[in-house]
């Protein structure tokens, strides 16, 4: 298990050092997220091709599991439906927190890296900043997305 968790921890530093569509893209709808906690920022942008994500992307700055989270984020996601991002972000989310469902529904390939953020209930927030960012774009909203009142107090409440 210490390999795998090593391995875990070299991919997300690698994500971290060198991010993936670390980019904007012109033309395409955008939300901003915060993380007040540890004040990591991030901005996603995204296009859609009728209900299908046909490109995504990020910029911001945070720590390394905030930045390692959207940059994987933007590799899952592209070519996904708008129903499929929505799975993914509660599975997604039921990982970190350790409620996972395990239905099979959605597989998370490269996110299970994120898997021991359960551990660590104040990390949590930052694996899941993109996420929130990305749910807001998705649902048009003009509003910072905010890691404040969500996730990590439900680990707190355990």
């Amino acid at each position: 298990m210490s390999d795998l968790r090593a391995l875990y921890q070299e991919m997300i530093l690698d994500h971290s050092k060198r991010p993936h569509n670390f980019r904007v893209i012109a033309d395409a709808a955008r939300a901003d997220g915060y993380n007040p906690l540890c004040g990591d920022k991030v901005t996603i942008y995204l296009k859609m091709d009728g209900d299908r994500i046909s490109d995504v992307s990020f910029q911001g700055s945070g720590c390394a599991i905030s930045t390692a989270s959207a940059s994987i984020l933007t590799d899952t996601l592209k070519g996904e439906t708008r129903s499929e991002a929505e799975t993914l972000f509660e599975d997604f989310r039921a990982l970190v927190t350790g409620h996972e469902k395990g239905n099979g529904k959605s597989p998370l390939g490269k996110l299970t890296v994120f898997s021991g953020v359960s551990e660590f209930p104040a990390r949590v927030k930052c694996a899941t900043l993109a996420w929130h960012t990305l749910k807001s774009v998705l649902g048009g909203s003009h509003e910072v997305a905010t890691t404040e009142g969500t996730d990590g107090e439900d680990l707190a409440a355990r």
